[in-house]
Formats: structure tokens, C-alpha cells, sequence
């Protein structure tokens, strides 16, 4: 296997896999996740930690690589609806539709768990949060491995989520097994969270799944989620609710408002904190301000936002790279479809929120 596989240290290994090793890559990881080891896997949405969700101490490596609170649940993925059978108590008829609708992709259900799924995985919380990936990578792992595997994202807790083998490398080489690199992932964002496990389904983190799609498909549904939520709810019933998330090492500033007055603001600021010594960086939507500095990542258009979402978590890595002490985020982007999502990721990584 030695032309397969790179190592990066006594631990972590590397598969850059393609179509001529594909199978040989997925049985290796596939062994690594049976025997209770963690391989950081590429989905649709961002790369994700795995290990047997069904195994407490495999699980627990998870917690201990990522720095992970132990009462963050995480989500489980599953290869196909029969894996749900040891993970669910049961399927309501608009979870049903959900899953008809929108798997496999990014959209992750919380049901009722059975007394298979260890605590630890779920958090303590009497439900299980699953989905089924859309990636074929992540999803032939599952189904070689015969194991439904907990996944968050491969990165330090609190810091950017990773959408490239690169960033997962950058936080946790040396503490975790392998890592399986299929390039950058194509939606940028977590997965959708919706709470279908009694009562009326309300929607915990936002993703690429908008609330209007999920509306078409089940009818109304609650908003449960606070984009500036840090320290509350006590009990989280969904990652990405109760603590600190998507921060880089540099502060971020999010200004939000029309595209020009946020552009002449990002101007201002730029100029002040300049004038008082601080290194700058840019996280915009408008071409306009290029030529302030090098320090500037252009996200996409404003009317655009499955590409900003593309580009959201790997600028504010290539800003903290380049050593910035300060990113000014331009929020004047729309807010339909995924942009929810973008703009709630951003204002979770913002020390501070301008609002023009």
C-alpha cells in the first residue's frame, strides 16, 4: 500500500484517493473504523471525524482529537434507511418524506434513539441525530465497513470547519488515524438539522436544506435555532447550538447591511485599524475593495450564495494563514436558500456584529 498511502506522522495517514485505488482506499479505511480507529472522511458539505457510532471508546477519540465538549451530540451516518433500524425506535410519516425528499444529501434528522446508540454519541439525550451523506466516498465507507459512523467535523472545536484534507491536517495530524483526501468539498456548510422526533419539527442549525424546502415537503415548521447563540440552551439538543463555533485565531467583524454602505464601512475600518497597527484581512462580496490589500478573500457574488457558502470556511482559514489580526466579513449578501446558513456560521464566528 505504500503508494496509496503518505505518513504524515506515527498516526495519520493520508489517502489521496482517485478512481484507480478508490476500491483498495475504502476497504483499508474501512478495517481502520472496524477495529475502533478514526478516519477523517470527505462528505458533501464539509470533511467529517469518523468512528463506529456504535462503539463508546471509538467515540470518545473523536472527543479527545477534536477537543469536543462531551454533551455536543453528534450526528450519525448511515449508508442506506435499513442501518436506521438499530438506531431509531421509529420513523414518523414526515420524517419519512423528509428522507424520500432529501436523501441521500445534507439533511440530518433527530429521532428517537434505541438503546443501541451509546450515550455517549448522543450526548446523554434520548435521540439519535442521522443522515445519509450524498458524498460516494463517505457513503461506500459506511456500507464496506458495516458500521453507522459518528462524524463531526474534522477540525480543532470551535475553529472553521474543514473543506479540504489540507485544513483537517492543520488541526489534527498526529491525532487521528487517516484521513482520506477527495479534494474540496462541494457544498461548504454543514448539513441541515431538524428535530422530527415528536411535536412539531423544528429546524436546529441551518444548512443547505432551506426551511422553504422542508416547508414544501412537511408544511410549517419552527425556527429553533439563534444565530448568536453560545452559552444556551443547557441541554443542546443538535451540534452547533450551545458553544462557540467557526471562530479563527483573528478576530472577525461581521458588518451587515446594503453592499455599498457595508463596503464603504469595511473602508473605514480598514483605514483605522490600519492607522493603529493591525494587519487587516477581507472576507468580501463585492470586487470593489480588492485593491485596499492582498489580505482579501473574495467569496462570491452577493446573489450567490451557494458560492459563498463554497468559499466561507476556507477564507477564514487562508485569512488566519496569512496572519491577520482582524477579518472584516462582508454580510451583505442574500439570505435566501443557503445564505440562512452562511450567516449564521458567520455570525457565530464574530466577536462583534455591525448592523448599517
Amino acid at each position: 500500500m505504500a503508494h496509496n498511502t503518505i505518513k504524515m506522522s506515527k498516526q495519520t495517514k493520508i489517502f489521496k484517493i482517485n478512481t484507480t485505488n478508490f476500491s483498495e482506499v475504502i476497504r483499508e479505511c474501512a478495517d481502520i473504523i472496524q477495529r475502533g480507529g478514526t478516519v477523517a472522511i470527505p462528505t458533501e458539505t464539509v470533511y467529517g471525524l469518523g468512528a463506529n457510532a456504535l462503539d463508546p471508546v471509538a467515540v470518545n477519540k473523536i472527543f479527545y482529537a477534536k477537543g469536543r465538549p462531551a454533551d455536543n451530540p453528534l450526528i450519525v451516518h448511515v449508508a442506506s434507511v435499513e442501518q436506521l433500524d438499530k438506531l431509531v425506535l421509529e420513523i414518523p410519516p414526515k420524517a419519512l418524506s423528509l428522507m424520500e425528499a432529501f436523501w441521500p444529501g445534507p439533511l440530518t434528522l433527530i429521532l428517537k434513539r434505541t438503546e443501541t446508540v451509546p450515550d455517549i454519541t448522543t450526548g446523554g439525550l434520548d435521540t439519535v441525530a442521522v443522515r445519509m451523506p450524498s458524498d460516494i466516498v463517505a457513503r461506500e465507507l459506511i456500507r464496506i465497513s458495516g458500521k453507522p459512523i459518528a462524524a463531526p467535523s474534522a477540525n480543532i472545536s470551535g475553529r472553521p470547519s474543514p473543506t479540504t484534507a489540507t485544513h483537517v491536517l492543520q488541526d489534527l495530524e498526529g491525532k487521528i488515524d487517516a484521513i482520506i483526501d477527495a479534494g474540496s468539498t462541494c457544498i461548504g456548510v454543514e448539513s441541515t438539522v431538524i428535530d422530527v422526533s415528536g411535536g412539531k419539527p423544528a429546524i436546529l442549525r441551518p444548512g443547505y436544506v432551506s426551511a422553504k424546502k422542508i416547508e414544501e415537503i412537511i408544511g410549517e415548521v419552527d425556527i429553533g435555532y439563534s444565530d448568536h447563540m453560545v452559552d444556551a440552551p443547557d441541554i443542546a439538543r443538535s451540534p452547533g447550538m450551545k458553544y462557540t463555533h467557526y471562530s479563527p485565531s483573528a478576530t472577525v467583524m461581521l458588518l451587515e447591511g446594503t453592499q455599498d454602505l457595508v463596503s464603504n464601512k469595511i473602508r473605514e475600518m480598514y483605514a483605522d485599524f490600519t492607522f493603529k497597527g493591525a494587519r487587516v484581512g477581507l472576507l468580501i462580496t463585492s470586487t470593489d475593495l480588492f485593491s485596499l490589500t492582498n489580505d482579501v478573500v473574495y467569496l462570491g457574488g452577493k446573489d450567490k450564495p451557494e458560492e459563498v457558502a463554497r468559499n466561507l470556511f476556507m477564507g477564514l482559514r487562508a485569512l488566519d494563514e496569512k496572519g491577520v489580526n482582524i477579518i472584516l466579513a462582508d454580510g451583505s449578501f442574500t439570505r435566501e436558500g443557503v445564505g440562512a446558513a452562511v450567516m449564521n456560521r458567520l455570525r457565530k464566528a464574530s466577536e462583534m456584529i455591525i448592523q448599517l
